[in-house]
């Protein structure tokens, strides 16, 4: 090491003179001591504080270049040494050798830079700033036979695009083209992970998503879908799944999704239609994720429908029923539940059996199951009576619901569980079916619900209410007293934040209950009128007009 020690002083002064030879000897010096120890080697230069020289010495026209570079990148390895590197000023002259045609010293530079900023995120913002982006995607065009180049940029493009500041300077360039033409020529399977790697983060941004579409990605993908499927090696498993899941993320921006689409006539769209009836779960979870995507505006939704895809995704639930794979179920439901949208859909859908088919899931433990299977029958039965009747007479449905009404742990769940309830008495209008809600101690959910922080669930559950008070009080009336329900509408009229289609609801549910005597004795004792006749010069016409209503009613009826 004292070896070390005479190369450092003989470093200093020849970093002076520039006298290239001898400078080249000490830097071949200094990067064998590094290879042998590096931790001991950086502390010394650290110690010697020639840091400061290598500024100086970072100049495009020197053959010594690349090696400077190679000692930065092997000492900037080490984490202490990072602020170090930026406090000497490094990265500016760094950036700036990005623009040699020099190949071993542009691949020494990029390491360096890596290793400098590696695991900061303000340096890699700084870098981005300093528009190192469209700099490395030009140098992965230029020179992509030079295999170490390549990666090294590519290892670049990963830890940058976790950064949302670098998409839309990626968004600029043309990266789609140049990933999506290296994707092609790779062979091995750890070369294509490294563009995979890349090529997630940035597929996050829409304008990208549809740049790689353009770009021919999913050509790509759906070869190795082809090709993969069938093998058990694990590798060729791992990027059957990497290659269908990046499919399903491309399908999330609109406009990428909707070039895919073609109409339902793409040869892509065609494609993932096969996956859903094969064999293998990772493909049957992609086409179903798919079809959810595809099912994200009307149109596409009604043509999916008018063409048989409601019976393919059904005979997928039905080969997962009993010990299914979860995560297809899940997105087997999505699919259904986004495709029951559009109104024309609905009434196909119930009469092709979705809701006995989803039914057959209601045992399942899973939250993300339950949460879908709710938004599914939510979506069904909107506005179609006959189905909501049916579903609300269910009593092993009604009695599940009412039991997710309290799962706590999963607000979703617990939220869908309440809607659904609510909408099963809303589109039913059906005694019968108010008549198994009460049985089943569904009320005081509801009510609950009318206290909710969301005004469409406020909403949802005091037309509910109103609607169970004009059929069926007296069956009610118990459940109704016990909840406090009278107290609650007060509050809610009193509380000048109260939304006023809140306000509306809760005076026309005050309407109904003082139909039963001891409800009305509760709306008396409370002076209900007091605060409805403030009401009456309410901002919000319904309102004011169902205030003069309302105090109509309570004074005939006082």
């Amino acid at each position: 090491m004292d070896n070390l020690s005479d190369t450092l002083k003989k470093l200093k002064i020849t970093a002076i003179d520039r006298t290239e030879d001898s400078l080249e000897g000490c830097l071949d010096c200094l990067l064998q001591a590094l290879a042998q120890n590096n931790l001991e080697t950086t502390e010394k230069i650290q110690g010697s504080g020639i840091l400061q020289l290598f500024a100086s010495l970072l100049i495009p026209q020197s053959p010594c270049t690349a090696k400077v570079a190679n000692v930065i990148a092997e000492v900037a390895k080490n984490e202490f040494m990072r602020t170090p590197c930026v406090d000497a000023g490094l990265i500016s002259p760094l950036v700036q050798l990005l623009h040699s045609k020099d190949q071993e010293l542009l691949l020494q530079t990029g390491r360096a830079l890596g290793n400098i900023c590696y695991d900061s995120h303000s340096l890699q913002a700084q870098l981005i700033n300093m528009g190192v982006i469209p700099t490395l995607v030009k140098l992965l065009g230029i020179h992509c036979h030079n295999a170490a180049l390549t990666e090294m940029c590519l290892v670049a493009f990963g830890n940058l695009a976790e950064l949302e500041s670098s998409k839309e300077q990626f968004a600029s360039t043309n990266i789609a083209e140049e990933l999506v033409k290296l994707f092609k020529k790779q062979i091995e399977h750890d070369k294509k992970e490294m563009v995979f790697e890349v090529l997630a983060p940035l597929a996050e941004n829409d304008a990208i998503k549809l740049q790689l579409v353009e770009a021919g990605l999913v050509e790509c993908l759906l070869e190795i879908v082809q090709q993969k499927v069938d093998s058990d090696k694990e590798d060729d498993v791992a990027e059957l799944k990497t290659a269908s899941d990046l499919m399903v993320l491309l399908l999330l921006g609109d406009e990428s999704m909707q070039k895919l689409f073609e109409g339902g006539k793409g040869n892509v769209f065609q494609r993932v239609l096969s996956w859903i009836p094969s064999n293998n779960h990772q493909l049957q979870l992609a086409g179903a994720l798919a079809i959810a995507n595809f099912a994200r505006n009307d149109g596409n939704c009604i043509h999916m429908v008018d063409n048989g895809i409601v019976e393919k995704l059904m005979d997928l639930l039905d080969r997962h029923v009993e010990d299914g794979n979860v995560t297809v179920q899940h997105a087997a439901l999505s699919a259904l539940r986004n495709l029951a949208i559009p109104v024309v859909n609905k009434a196909k859908m119930l009469s092709a059996g979705v809701t006995e088919a989803v039914l057959k899931f209601l045992k399942s433990e899973m939250p993300p199951v339950q949460f879908k299977l709710l938004g599914t029958l939510r979506m069904l039965i909107d506005a179609q009576a006959e189905a909501a009747e049916q579903l609300g007479k269910n009593v092993k449905l009604v009695e599940r619901l009412v039991e997710w009404c309290e799962a706590k742990d999963h607000a979703g769940v617990m939220g869908e569980s309440n809607r659904l309830l609510s909408a099963l008495i809303r589109h039913s209008k059906s005694k019968d079916v108010i008549k198994t809600i009460v049985q089943s101690g569904g009320i005081k959910h509801l009510v609950t619900m009318a206290t909710s922080e969301h005004v469409i669930m406020q909403n949802e559950a005091l037309v509910a209410l109103a609607i169970i008070a004009a059929l069926e009080l007296g069956t009610a009336e118990k459940d109704l007293e016990s909840t406090k329900l009278v107290q609650i509408l007060h509050r809610l009229l009193a509380d000048e934040r109260s939304a006023p289609e809140i306000k509306y609801n809760s005076m026309a549910l005050i309407c109904a209950l003082i139909g039963s005597e001891s409800l009305h004795k509760e709306v008396q004792d409370l002076s209900f009128l007091d605060v409805v006749s403030k009401l009456r010069s309410h901002e919000n016409k319904n309102v004011a007009q169902q205030a003069s209503l309302t105090e109509q009613r309570l004074t005939v009826e006082s």
